[in-house]
């Protein structure tokens, strides 16, 4: 076990003055693997001071030395790949050779992506007699979650910083070794002190000190949709900026003439990544009624054949534990509640896989005959949960994917390449794929509804971390 005993606050690691620590378990096996500190409010003034502090000189660097800087930060994440894959596969539980390629791929990419759009953004523009520019906006409180921890982190630092804004950075508690990781990287990177700050603790007290401040000009959030509301209405008091990426409870609508085994399939997948733990999992198949029976079985061989869920470290697994032993049984509470509500249960349940009692394990479920007032319809599971509801019509289909309080992903699949556009376009979602189309980290993320606020990712990602102003000439 490592104790993490200080926090990264002016370039300097330097105590809490917090006097409590926090706990971080491996998700396979329950064991402590980590302590760190369960930082405080004077915490988060120390470190928005120095953020203040250091604002003017970074957002005045050339950009060319930020994206150098960015650069560096880049080529430290790819040094240490093996170790962050390993510690991120322990907190979170995703596959070790996922975790490689997904939680550590992202975001260097996320970092290279930012310091390459330093040498093509247009920053000014001419429209009429004015001269519009953007600018930096100051100190950025970002706010992170558990289930991508460091992509998550990454896609907020690195636009940040490369827009020429200063951050202090609150990761998740339950997964925050990959920040301390990071904190060490950037110091070893030698940006100035003061231009990133990290403070761990807990959302009530470190979250809400960040949303609070009036020092922080903007606060970044992603996590639960009940969370962000809270964000939102503290930073309200201060009128400051507020971008949330929130949940998810996204449809995958399946046409009567698409490859159902490709389209079943693949939604399975789509729904299980990650052990079910990501924002926009299609967790609601939607499929003609007649071929209910059809998509079943594809779910269920596929569930089967592909997601029998494993340690994390072993080969071949595509589906770990999940993050904690609260969220496991927040999910086995889920699938209780999808049997006694009526959905048929396909495979899976709310018992422990087999050989599996240690480690926060759930079977990787799928429900058939689901409607949607049903509460497995309506919540985000976060966990490996698949609900297929049938429709009797393209129109019901559009209905049913659209009934719901959230819009941050969703699927349309169809023989016909342009009817599964004409359908895609009328998702009430920030994302949807045509035919299992790519995941884009350069396309802008986020969502409709109560997903949230702004976009994260490429251009469009930068954007929100700058201010417009208009100089009339």
């Amino acid at each position: 076990m490592r104790a993490y005993e200080q926090l990264y606050i002016n370039g300097s690691w330097v105590p809490s003055t917090g006097t409590g620590t926090l706990s971080v378990t491996d998700s396979a096996t329950e064991e402590i693997i980590a302590t760190i500190p369960d930082g405080s409010t004077a915490d988060v003034d120390a470190a928005v001071a120095a953020a203040k502090a250091a604002f003017p000189a970074w957002s005045a660097l050339p950009k060319e030395d930020r994206a150098a800087y960015l650069m560096k930060i880049h080529a430290g994440l790819e040094a240490r790949t093996d170790e962050i894959a390993s510690t991120i596969a322990k907190e979170v539980g995703m596959p070790l050779w996922l975790s490689s390629m997904i939680q550590v791929g992202l975001p260097k990419g996320n970092f290279k992506t930012a310091a390459d759009l330093l040498g093509t953004y247009q920053f000014e523009e001419q429209v009429g007699n004015s001269l519009v520019v953007r600018e930096a906006i100051g100190v950025i409180g970002c706010i992170t979650p558990w289930n991508y921890p460091l992509h998550q982190i990454a896609l907020k630092v690195a636009p940040a910083l490369a827009a020429g804004n200063t951050v202090v950075l609150k990761p998740s508690e339950v997964a925050p070794i990959n920040a301390f990781i990071l904190a060490e990287i950037i110091h070893d990177a030698g940006l100035p002190a003061g231009v990133f700050n990290l403070v761990t603790g807990v959302g009530p007290v470190v979250g809400e000190a960040i949303a609070a401040h009036a020092d922080v000009d903007m606060v970044s959030f992603t996590g639960s949709t009940r969370a962000g509301k809270r964000v939102a209405e503290v930073a309200s008091q201060t009128v400051k900026k507020v971008a949330l990426e929130l949940g998810g409870k996204s449809a995958n609508v399946i046409l009567d003439d698409a490859d159902f085994t490709k389209a079943v399939s693949d939604g399975v997948g789509k729904c299980f990544l990650n052990s079910g733990q990501t924002c926009t999992a299609l967790t609601r198949m939607l499929v003609p009624r007649e071929r209910l029976a059809e998509a079943e079985a594809i779910a269920a061989g596929t569930a089967a054949a592909a997601f029998s869920p494993g340690n994390p470290f072993e080969a071949g697994k595509f589906v770990g534990p999940l993050v904690s032993a609260a969220q496991r049984d927040r999910v086995r509470g889920f699938i209780d509640k999808g049997v006694e509500e009526g959905a048929t249960l396909v495979t899976g349940g709310s018992a422990a896989p087999e050989g599996l009692e240690t480690g926060y394990y759930v079977q990787p479920t799928v429900f058939s005959n689901v409607t949607r007032d049903m509460t497995i319809a309506r919540e985000e599971i976060f966990g490996p949960v698949l609900s297929i509801m049938p429709y009797d019509s393209e129109e019901e289909a559009i209905e049913i994917a659209n009934d719901t309080i959230y819009g941050l992903a969703g699927g349309v699949w169809s023989g016909d390449p342009e009817r599964a556009k004409r359908v895609a376009r009328r998702i009430r979602a920030g994302q949807v794929e045509v035919n299992g189309g790519a995941f884009n980290p350069a396309a802008p993320f986020g969502g409709y509804k109560q997903s949230g606020l702004g976009r994260e990712a490429g251009k469009f990602g930068l954007e929100e971390f700058l201010e417009v102003k208009a100089l009339q000439l």
